[in-house]
């Protein structure tokens, strides 16, 4: 569906084949000197004053048009009832036998006892689009014996369908759709009353009802003469009945997103009416061979992310009636076939989003006559006519390249062109008509100047530009003809945006405003008076100033997303007043002062990097819907409220680390939470874990790192199915590590770091046998651990190196138990470990010698052994180990020949230094006559030695966007690692002996 029929949808008040202006402003049908029946009088009155009523009823759509809805405004009592607005009567006997009240402001519940169901005449109904407040539908709809048209949807009905519905059966109309599913049901048994006896019924529309319990086989028993089905997102499960597809009267049919619905075009001749097929995000196999023959009369057809038999998409000539077309989210690649989408001369909107095409736009050539044809120069061949009826066009998320041909902006009737997420390249073009509402050009290679013409287009609703190249300096006020502006976002080019001659908002409809990273310097003051603004984003600029007044009482009823991260912002924030706020981000600021609380509403709370101090407010307890609260990296201080764990039951990440939080941390985690990310890293708090944690069956990251907690190892842990990181680094963790008390313990962990703790006794080998998903990874790609607003973070140390990991790759496995008391041999079980990329045991006391089965472990990145009491010679196997990258044995008591070839013809003296009975390269000490190195089976030398690489850790940097990964194939220059790459957090960890001894005694 074209991008103007989903925002419509979105906000339009009409169904597809919408009976509301049957009754338009349904003033009486009666002829002069019948007044309305006084019974129905007084039951009009009595329904009205059962509800709340909605004063603002006017809805403004996108399409720049008003629409007014039938209200009970004008319903007053010794009126006549036949004149009232959304009323209609019955000539003779003046009995209401329409009532149309669609979206009509109506807030309460329907009662059974409701006085509606005393208008025994009535035969239309319109309810459709008011609160009803979760209320079921009622059995006494059907008592309307006489109703034709019975419309409920989007009123907020829950429950089952009830099997009266039945009983209508001169029911035309029936429309239940809902905006949630499963609110409102329809089982099996109610399904077949209605199919068995509503047999005039020409419109059934159940979107969005769940019929999970339905077979799809009892479809075919509805009603011959059915012109309507519409049965989006309903669950259905199951094959699709063929006949269907055969009735001789069916206009319309909807199944979209009905995922395991299955079936099949029929394979016989046959030539069916529809006008209008959607089988969106279905299994029902689309042969293109059959749809094309037997479906001539298709106007409108979507197929968005379908199972197709054959991508032939030649056959599209037969749909010579063809107007919408979508064939988004599917597996279309090469380049776009122009001449068969161009040659439907009907056509006017094409959705190819998020497809595989390639290649360009075909150009304009002109013959002898001067008539204008398009060129695919790629396939030397004239591709069809300039498609001078298009409305939409719809090509995001694709790979093509090239530029903007420039009769994309002399199509006279083009509305809505979005081009995002492709390369095109070179400038923007001229707009010559003035019929674009729609502009979507974001994440290309376009460059130059935003072209004049845009400030000219009076209809333009939404121009999206951002993450391009654009540049030059620009004055708001060239946007002031844009009168119908609802959306501009500008952000992440390269522009410098000026305000100097605006003083205020010429934008009444400006509800998006999204200038982050374009050189502001201050507050844009025009926006004071901008009352109606739902969305602000002005990070990544150089505002240095205190967030000034008149921005906290902006939009303080509709603003519900505000981002000022990343300025140089300074002072105090004062009180927040926006009633409405979901989103609040004030990250990596100078912001100081005590924290601001934001209102009940917000879901998602950012602060963190600036300067708050103070304790946590009580008024936090106050946010019962938030699902992310990230107040790292502060100087807050006092102790963590008893609320923490219970205040929302829908809080997902809890980040308080790096601020001076002390006490112990709050027992109050409660039963059934959603908590994902815990991190506390980097405070004072001490006392033990608290045991509630096991209550987060959610939780895939715990970081309490860099505290005082003094406690066992917490083996209960072990049994939290989606546990992936646990870091208890630097605390006051104390004893051995038992053995697990679970059959499949830790099986999602991938990073486990317990170093710089008083753990003594062996190894934890049992747990080694059972962490999956180090023994074998089924994550693959540049996949990252966190949510949409929020990335998981982590510190690994490497070589002595702590780093900020600031986004964390699924596939990123580590062990560090460094700086700890374990004694004993290194099992051979740690080589079953074959996923992992990093493995730290130094500064332990562990005795015997490196397991040869080491060589095994074909992911491992670095090994770190140093400082511990191993014996015997390096193994030649390691040299296997074709990404390691870095190695540490130093402080040992290791002899014999180091091993050369492949990797480690890359590491130096300090990986080995302390073992004095080692010897041969890189040392300077040589081996005798019968300690000849041992060498990998091929020793054709490491080539990225050669060329001035020693390893393979990439560390990318978070400003790049792609941010920090480990191993992804790249190298890094031998000369160490680029500062501009990486966050750097530590530094080497001096002197780790004295420290270890200072803390066991």
């Amino acid at each position: 569906m074209g991008w103007l029929c989903l925002l419509f949808l979105l906000f339009t008040t009409c169904q597809f084949n919408s009976t509301c202006s049957s009754s338009s402003n349904s003033s009486s049908s009666l002829s002069s000197g019948h007044l309305c029946h006084p019974h129905d009088s007084s039951a009009l009155l009595q329904f009205k004053n059962s509800f709340f009523i909605h004063t603002s009823s006017e809805r403004e759509l996108y399409n720049g048009t008003t629409l007014y809805s039938n209200s009970t405004i004008t319903w007053e009592k010794g009126k006549d009832c036949c004149a009232w607005s959304g009323v209609t009567c019955e000539k003779m006997t003046g009995h209401v036998i329409g009532l149309n009240l669609h979206f009509g402001g109506l807030q309460g519940n329907i009662h059974s006892n409701s006085s509606l169901f005393s208008l025994g005449h009535l035969k239309r109904l319109d309810l459709s689009e008011n609160d009803f407040r979760g209320s079921p539908i009622s059995s006494k709809f059907g008592g309307f014996v006489s109703m034709t048209h019975l419309d409920l949807s989007y009123s907020n009905f829950s429950g089952p369908i009830p099997s009266k519905i039945s009983h209508l059966s001169n029911l035309v109309s029936l429309y239940l759709s809902q905006y949630s599913f499963s609110t409102v049901r329809l089982d099996t048994l109610n399904f077949n009353r209605i199919v068995q006896n509503l047999t005039n019924l020409r419109e059934l529309v159940l979107t969005q009802v769940d019929m999970s319990s339905v077979v799809p086989d009892s479809l075919k028993n509805l009603s011959s003469s059915l012109k309507t089905l519409k049965l989006s997102r309903c669950n259905l499960q199951g094959k699709f009945p063929e006949s269907i597809f055969h009735r001789p009267n069916l206009r319309l049919l909807d199944l979209s997103s009905n995922y395991n619905l299955t079936g099949y075009f029929p394979k016989s001749n046959w030539s069916s009416p529809l006008e209008m097929l959607d089988l969106s995000r279905t299994r029902i196999s689309v042969d293109w061979h059959h749809l094309t023959r037997n479906f001539k009369s298709l106007r409108d057809l979507y197929l968005r992310n379908c199972s197709f038999v054959g991508l032939n998409l030649a056959f599209l000539g037969n749909l010579t009636h063809i107007m919408r077309l979508d064939l988004s989210y599917n597996s279309f690649g090469g380049q776009i076939p122009w001449s068969f989408f161009l040659n439907l001369k009907r056509l006017v909107e094409l959705d190819l989003v998020h497809n595989n095409f390639v290649g360009q736009f075909p150009e304009v050539v002109s013959n002898s006559t001067s008539i204008s044809s398009l060129y695919d120069f790629s396939k030397q061949q004239l591709v069809g006519p300039i498609p001078r009826h298009l409305t939409e066009l719809n090509l995001y998320g694709n790979q093509l390249n090239g530029t903007i041909p420039s009769w994309l902006g002399s199509l006279p009737s083009l509305e809505m062109l979005n081009l995002g997420s492709n390369q095109f390249s070179g400038n923007i073009i001229e707009f010559q008509s003035r019929s674009l509402k729609f502009l979507f050009l974001r994440d290309n290679k376009l460059d130059g100047l935003i072209p004049r013409s845009i400030f000219e287009l009076e209809n333009l609703w939404y121009l999206d530009l951002p993450s391009n190249n654009l540049s030059g300096i620009v004055e708001f006020e060239k946007f002031s003809k844009l009168q119908s502006l609802w959306a501009l976002n500008l952000s992440f080019n390269h522009l410098s945006l000026s305000f100097n001659h605006l003083s205020n908002n010429t934008w009444p409809k400006l509800e998006l405003l999204d200038l982050s990273s374009c050189n502001i310097s201050e507050f844009p003051y025009f926006l004071r008076s901008s009352q109606n603004l739902v969305r602000l984003h002005l990070s990544h600029n150089r505002i240095q100033a205190d967030i000034p007044k008149w921005l906290l009482d902006l939009g303080k009823d509709s603003l519900n997303f505000l981002d000022l991260s990343h300025n140089s912002l300074t002072g105090t924030v004062g009180q927040l007043r926006w009633k409405n706020l979901v989103y609040l981000d004030l990250r990596n600021n100078s912001l100081q002062g005590e924290l601001p609380i934001p209102p009940p509403s917000t879901y998602y709370f950012f602060i963190s990097n600036n300067q708050f101090t103070g304790e946590m407010p009580p008024t936090i307890c106050s946010l019962s819907m938030l699902q992310i609260l990230d107040l790292s990296n502060n100087k807050m201080s006092g102790k963590i409220h008893q609320c923490i764990g219970n205040f929302s039951q829908s809080l997902s990440v809890l980040d308080l680390r790096n601020n001076k939080f002390h006490g112990v941390i709050p027992d109050t985690f409660s039963k059934g939470n959603i908590l994902r990310n815990l991190n506390l890293n980097g405070n004072k708090l001490e006392g033990l874990l608290p045991p509630t944690l096991l209550t987060c069956r959610e939780l895939e990251v715990l970081d309490i790192g860099n505290n005082k907690i003094q406690d066992t190892f917490p083996n209960w842990l072990e049994s939290l199915p989606k546990l992936q990181v646990l870091i208890l680094r630097s605390n006051k963790f104390y004893g051995e590590i038992c053995i697990p008390k679970t059959k499949f313990p830790f099986q999602k962990l991938h990073i486990i770091d317990l170093s710089n703790n008083r753990f003594s006794g062996l190894l934890p080998t049992k747990y080694f046998e059972h962490l999956t998903a180090m023994i074998n990874s089924q994550e693959h790609g540049l996949k990252y651990m966190g949510e949409g607003y929020y990335q998981d973070t982590v510190v690994v140390t490497i070589k002595g190196i702590e780093f900020e990991m600031e986004k964390i790759l699924t596939f990123f496995t580590t062990i560090d138990f460094s700086n700890n008391s374990f004694i004993g041999e290194i099992s051979r079980v740690i080589s079953k470990l074959r996923s992992l990329k990093g493995l730290n045991f130094s500064h332990n006391e562990l005795t015997g010698a490196i397991p040869p089965s080491f060589g095994e472990m074909s992911d491992l990145e670095w090994l770190d052994l140093s400082s511990n009491k191993l014996v015997g010679d390096i193994p030649e196997q390691l040299t296997n180990l074709t990404s390691l990258s870095k190695f540490n044995v130093s402080k040992n008591q290791l002899v014999g020949p180091i091993p050369h070839g492949k990797q480690f013809d890359t590491f130096e003296n300090d990986s080995y230094s302390g073992n004095v009975g080692l010897c041969g390269i890189p040392l300077a000490k040589t081996c005798g006559p019968h300690q000849s190195p041992p060498s990998s089976i091929q020793q054709d030398g490491d080539m990225e030695h050669e060329n001035g690489f020693d390893w393979k850790v990439v560390l990318m940097g978070y400003a790049s966007g792609v941010v920090i990964g480990i191993s992804v194939g790249y190298l890094v220059p031998s000369n160490g690692t680029p500062d501009w790459l990486v966050k750097v957090v530590g530094r080497k960890q001096r002197h780790r002996t004295r420290e270890i001894t200072q803390r066991r005694a």
